[in-house]
């Protein structure tokens, strides 16, 4: 058996070699390890979501910031995080909710309405603030301007005042030989003045009379429909606000008991059973947040993102409902409709 050497210089070539290759194998499992460490420590961003409402109330909203986040390719608990807070019709819960986001350091809050943000804003004035949908921003001192918000708070109005006289139209259009309409509304919500000039000035045009209809608690609701009746009303019309949508199914049952023909502010009482409805769709309002909230993720400023303002508006009617108060809706109304639930 016959064995060779390698010469000297065969032999240092081959070490040369060697050494060359591990050290490209060390630097590939360095690369390797950067890149694993580096995906490890990658923060994923923790939205803080804070409602007025309880969490069946929320729902329909809830749902729609989801549907947005996904759109947009986030999947909640994988590559973002969400504190739902809710404050069950309490506003005065919200101050402890608004601190407790804000102590687990979440990087944006989504809020809506004016107690909520105002909650939010009283708590950080650094963390960013998106409200999903608001009456005033503007007037409730949220933002210097639609253009430049200013601050730390942006996101999306549903103001719309002029709506208020047009859904007395449509309501007059459904029952023309109407004459006493009920309002139903909150008389310290700072949405109710505005809303009862345009519909005073619709109501003189076509000669109605308006008969408000107060509350606060939903204690209050049963004697407010009670003041309908005892007035002879002969249709309602309720206001907006995060208060009538914890109460909405209460709202649209005592309706229906009564045979009251009502016009709601947005689309979620007319999916939910209510007669009709004309506005603003606000629970895609969320949805549309969630854009928002992503490009601040991506290091937009709030000051620097302009209000959005409602551009569409919706006439939702339910025929289910309306054949059981016994209703027949014309052909024209029925016609202009963008939605008809049957």
């Amino acid at each position: 058996m016959r064995i060779e050497s390698l010469s000297p210089k065969t032999n240092s070539a081959l070490i040369a070699q060697h050494s060359v290759l591990c050290a490209a194998l060390c630097a590939m499992l360095f690369a390797r390890c950067s890149v694993a460490e580096a995906q490890q420590q990658k923060k994923i961003p923790r939205i803080g979501f804070l409602a007025i409402n309880s969490v069946s109330a929320s729902a329909p909203s809830v749902e729609a910031f989801r549907l947005g986040l996904r759109q947009l390719g986030y999947v909640e608990g994988q590559n973002i995080l969400v504190e739902w807070r809710y404050a069950d019709g309490r506003s005065d819960g919200l101050p402890d909710l608004a601190a407790e986001l804000v102590r687990i350091k979440v990087d944006v809050i989504v809020t809506s309405a004016t107690s909520p943000t105002q909650a939010a804003k009283k708590a950080t004035n650094t963390i960013p603030i998106v409200i999903a949908s608001h009456n005033d921003p503007i007037g409730a001192g949220l933002v210097a301007s639609l253009a430049h918000p200013g601050g730390n708070v942006t996101g999306l109005s549903n103001i719309a005042i002029e709506l208020s006289g047009k859904r007395l139209e449509l309501l007059k259009e459904i029952v023309p030989k109407v004459s006493r309409v009920a309002i139903l509304r909150i008389p310290r919500s700072p949405a109710t003045p505005p809303q009862m000039k345009e519909m005073e000035l619709a109501a003189h045009s076509l000669g109605i009379r308006l008969q408000p209809a107060d509350w606060e608690t939903l204690e209050d609701l049963d004697n407010a429909f009670a003041t309908m009746v005892k007035g002879n009303s002969e249709a309602l019309i309720t206001f907006s606000g995060p208060r009538f949508g914890l109460y909405r199914t209460r709202i649209i049952e005592l309706a229906a008991k009564n045979s009251l023909p009502t016009m709601y502010p947005n689309t979620v009482y007319a999916e939910v059973g209510g007669l009709m409805s004309y506005g603003v769709n606000t629970v895609d309002l969320y949805r549309r947040a969630a854009i928002y909230v992503d490009k601040i993720l991506k290091g937009a400023k709030p000051a620097d993102l302009p209000v959005e303002q409602p551009t569409k508006f919706e006439l939702v009617i339910n025929l289910k409902t309306a054949k059981e108060i016994g209703l027949t809706i014309p052909p024209n109304v029925l016609a202009r409709a963008d939605r008809v639930i049957r």
